[in-house]
């Protein structure tokens, strides 16, 4: 079983940027090409030494003389002679080498098996088994694509649930004859199929033939890496590894390649277990173009971190701070510097602890929100339509992510009545320390510092907001997100210059509307709490308008500038002349020139040498064709490139649009994986195991791919994991 199964995963051939040495005065490694002619060779990236699979599984005494042992035990180094001792080793057709080859295609013969001799299985059972293990398989392919667990409390013959897979089952073969006369009470005793290890095994050649779908997407091509980490319900640490490239198509795909339990989080660590995933999947460090990690120290130290670690074993494995991660950084900062903010934020907290902690005290706020609703509507307020008038609730903000913050803030304006009818009811009818806590909190929400503050923010996150889910898109590109970041800027800026009438309308019409005092701007500002003698010579403008409004736009501004310094860097500002926008006005072939240079494994001198010239006809043919005149950002133009056979006829160009879509914008897709992991292995699942969980995830997460793969790959792969009783 040992023996089928490596041989099932072939030999282990890593691309690699193979290490030369002095052999003889001369500099010699070992050659990628001896893969294509050596079926049965592998390589050892520890060792740096090349060794046989097949004679290493089926290994004898024989077979280590006359220098043999080195393929099999201490591995061949000889690179000055590798095909003469290669060809040697091979020897003629009834040497050690050939017999074990032999055995191991006797081995993957399952036909041939003699437990298949012995058994001598009619086509009929046959036919029953593919019957009931497509059955099973149905079950649980099902059951992964929508997260079920599969496996029940009880699943005696006695019990009344037993469990999803069988219930499932039950109801697959209800009204098939075929299926069944061939499942559970009907399929042989030594032959049920029902097992654990049966699903598991199922659940794991899907998540097999799944990541063989996305390493064939891949190709030869290259890629980039997205990692994080996060506990799992049973607090483990797991890491995830996310891939990004470009398909044949032309389109960014982001793909989850797996996760895996980690011992710590040292970059060391993970970076070992990165390079373990990619080399059991066939890829290699080599192959990395971009990483995309947290601003933890662990990964973006530049000594120590994980980024560090990578760009050692590979110098083009450009790092890119997630910029979503950056735009938290920004918004985190503000709330906390700010006093006034943060005591805002901390007031809602409090509110919605308050108010949200009580089933009853939220059925309070949507029932006298829903009469409101009925009011305005027959006094003709608002209208009726599909969509509109839906119920409208408090929303918790998440702590890790304060763009969440936007949905909470937008909400309480609509129902702000509601909430304080029910902050009125709990000071009433509360007793201890809720009816304080609703005395002060109503005190502090009926002010007008508490709306100018309120509405401030709304139009603050509402920019902020729009930037970070056009990030987290899997198909963001790094010059389109730049230019969102530009983009928010100046809006920023442009609310900073010409929204203060606006946001002081918005804030004196919702006072208006909701009894609130509304200060005069004319006079002069009083803390609150604070004697007037001891009061500011600053007016409510003033305070308003430059300590609050004018301060926060500032900050946002500065945070947002000092966050994103690297979209200052010269990798990126030459990405930036690939950009399409304005008939591709941004197009500078001195600057395309300088960006092939950062990629000197894919563009050699003379690679650069016929760039300049292509470069010059790329321009002249997109410029005259109207397809790529309106094309925004680079996604689109590698799409539109491929649809057009551009790249055929410029290579060279292509190769540069793919760079640069491989530079990562954000870990988005990475924490998808995390919430996947959540809900996959809740509390109740808690001791599944580091393996399925990996296996049930990539099913999960990647449910596309799961969805068009054939059931006979599927069958295939589970028949040959391991010797089966049954026969296809």
């Amino acid at each position: 079983m040992v023996r089928r199964y490596y041989l099932q995963k072939g030999p282990c051939r890593p691309n690699h940027n193979f290490p030369t040495k002095d052999v003889e005065g001369r500099l010699r490694s070992f050659k990628a090409s001896w893969y294509k002619k050596y079926h049965w060779l592998e390589y050892s990236i520890a060792k740096d030494a090349a060794y046989c699979l097949h004679c290493f599984l089926f290994r004898s005494d024989d077979g280590r003389k006359g220098g043999g042992a080195s393929f099999i035990s201490t591995g061949f180094k000889a690179w000055n002679r590798g095909d003469e001792a290669l060809d040697n080793h091979v020897g003629f057709v009834n040497s050690e080498h050939n017999k074990a080859v032999r055995k191991c295609e006797d081995l993957l013969t399952q036909s041939q098996s003699i437990r298949v001799a012995l058994c001598k299985q009619s086509d009929q059972v046959k036919k029953d088994y593919r019957i009931h293990l497509q059955a099973s398989i149905d079950c649980i392919r099902h059951s992964v694509r929508q997260g079920h667990a599969l496996r029940g409390h009880d699943e005696s013959e006695s019990s009344k649930n037993r469990g999803n897979f069988i219930e499932l089952l039950k109801f697959h073969a209800f009204g098939r004859v075929d299926v069944h006369s061939v499942v559970l009470e009907n399929a042989p005793k030594n032959l049920q199929m029902t097992s654990p290890d049966i699903q598991k095994d199922i659940v794991h050649a899907i998540a097999y033939e799944i990541t063989k779908e996305i390493i064939c997407d891949i190709g030869e091509d290259l890629f980039s890496i997205l990692v994080d980490e996060a506990r799992d319900t049973s607090i483990k640490e797991q890491m995830a590894v996310v891939l990004r490239y470009v398909n044949q198509e032309g389109y960014v795909m982001e793909r989850l390649l797996g996760i895996a339990h980690v011992s710590d989080t040292k970059a060391l660590t993970l970076e070992m277990e990165i390079e373990s995933i990619l080399v059991t999947s066939g890829l290699s460090l080599s192959r990395i173009r971009g990483q995309g990690y947290d601003g933890a120290s662990n990964m973006s130290g530049e000594i120590n971190g994980l980024k560090a670690l990578v760009l050692a074993e590979n110098s083009s494995a450009y790092y890119v701070h997630c910029f979503a991660h950056q735009l938290q950084l920004t918004l985190v900062a503000v709330a906390k510097q700010h006093g006034d903010v943060s005591g805002f934020f901390t007031l809602i907290t409090n509110l919605i602890n308050l108010v949200g902690g009580s089933c009853k005290r939220m059925d309070n706020i949507r029932e006298s929100q829903a009469a409101k609703v009925v009011e305005a509507l027959c006094c003709g307020e608002l209208e009726t339509g599909r969509g509109l008038n839906q119920e409208v609730g408090l929303k918790r903000p998440c702590d890790t992510r304060w763009g969440s913050h936007f949905d909470t803030l937008l909400n309480l304006p609509v129902i702000y009545s509601s909430v304080i009818d029910c902050l009125d009811i709990i000071k009433k009818e509360a007793k201890g320390e809720a009816k304080g806590e609703a005395s002060v909190t109503l005190i502090c929400i009926q002010s007008f510092d508490f709306a100018f503050i309120l509405h401030m923010m709304i139009k603050v996150l509402a920019i902020t907001n729009e930037l970070s889910k056009s990030l987290q898109r899997k198909d963001q590109d790094i010059v389109n997100a730049m230019q969102l970041v530009r983009g928010a800027k100046l809006r920023l800026q442009d609310l900073r210059d010409k929204g203060w009438e606006s946001l002081l309308d918005s804030v004196i019409s919702f006072c208006k509307k909701e009894y609130l005092p509304i200060s005069n701007m004319d006079e002069l500002y009083i803390l609150s709490g604070r004697p007037r003698r001891n009061a500011q010579q600053i007016t409510n403008l003033h305070h308003y308008k430059v300590e609050l409004f004018y301060t926060v736009v500032d900050m946002q501004l500065q945070e947002l500038n000092s966050r994103f310094d690297e979209v200052n860097t010269e990798l990126l500002c030459c990405v930036a002349c690939l950009n399409p926008d304005d008939a591709f006005a941004d197009f500078d072939k001195e600057k395309l020139l300088k960006l092939a240079t950062f990629y000197p494994n894919e563009f050699s001198i003379d690679d650069i040498l016929h760039l300049d010239p292509q470069l010059d006809s790329y321009i002249f043919d997109v410029k005259m064709n109207t397809r790529f005149t309106k094309l925004k950002g680079i996604a689109e133009l590698c799409r539109e490139m491929v649809v057009a056979k551009k790249f055929r006829s410029f290579p060279l160009v292509y190769r540069l649009v793919k760079l640069a879509l491989l530079l990562p914008v954000a870990t988005a897709s990475v924490e998808r994986v995390f919430s996947a992991m959540n809900y996959v292995k809740n509390t109740l699942r808690s001791r599944m195991s580091d393996e399925g969980l990996n296996d049930f995830l990539v099913g999960y997460v990647e449910s596309d791919i799961l969805d068009r793969l054939d059931d006979e790959c599927i069958l295939q792969t589970f028949q040959d994991m391991k010797t089966r009783r049954g026969s296809l």
